[in-house]
């Protein structure tokens, strides 16, 4: 389930393993647990939440590859700064959007998805078949819908934007889905288009017109049009976190 379902439906995962990764690494990111601790040993840690070693060892193993802790041989495992911590990783972000939502984070994450998705955008315009434009002018026509929830047009706006990443070729590109549905949830949750008619057709507009420059093949046009929603996206962020 990624960050934007999760953010909807309130549903998380449940097992034993995911259960301990996720109270120990949103403690870490919000600073419950501080940069540069020791987490507790493995008896306490498993006294606590009531899983055994193998559980704890693979929990561990998980916050390791998120760069959020390391093991150290007769000292124990160590939170790391932020500065190593894998941003890119979706429980990291999901985490960090739990910990509060302010302007640094919004601009941060407009910045990277600024320096990414019109780029993809840019790569579709002179890469995308012609069935791929097809299916992204479908993609787009759901926008224009004035009954959208903020649930709804979360979901079109993931799928648009994960279709033109797809588009671009680029693997690379496709992984920074994390980013995009990271900021849609922040949406979903302070700002959604979804609060007027307007609004919502504004939004399928500015969607439409970067269809229309991949379909023209303009990559120049790509590019400005995907910066354009981005940056309507975070000021409209941005705004709700300054309103009383």
């Amino acid at each position: 389930m990624g960050l934007l379902e999760t953010t909807i439906s309130g549903r998380k995962r449940r097992n034993s393993h995911a259960h301990v990764v996720s109270e120990l690494g949103s403690a870490i990111v919000s600073g419950r647990i501080a940069e540069g601790s020791l987490l507790p040993n493995d008896a306490e840690l498993s006294l606590r939440f009531g899983v055994s070693r193998t559980v704890l060892r693979e929990t561990m193993k998980t916050l390791a590859a998120k760069r959020l802790v390391e093991p150290k041989a007769k000292v124990g495992t160590r939170v790391l700064d932020r500065s190593s911590w894998n941003f890119f990783d979706p429980d990291v972000l999901g985490w960090r959007c739990e910990a509060g939502i302010d302007q640094e984070f919004v601009t941060h994450l407009a910045e990277i998805r600024l320096a990414l998705e019109p780029a993809a955008a840019a790569a579709a315009a002179l890469q995308a078949s012609n069935d791929d434009i097809v299916s992204l002018y479908v993609i787009a026509a759901k926008f224009d819908n004035p009954k959208h929830t903020p649930e709804s047009i979360a979901k079109v706006d993931l799928e648009f934007h994960l279709a033109v990443a797809h588009m671009s070729g680029n693997p690379f590109m496709r992984s920074a889905s994390g980013l995009i549905e990271a900021a849609l949830a922040i949406s979903f949750q302070l700002s959604s288009p979804a609060a007027s008619p307007g609004t919502i057709a504004e939004i399928a507009s500015n969607h439409l017109r970067i269809v229309h420059a991949i379909a023209a093949r303009d990559a120049d046009a790509a590019v400005k049009a995907m910066r354009h929603v981005i940056e309507v996206g975070k000021d409209r962020t941005q705004n709700a976190i300054k309103a009383p």
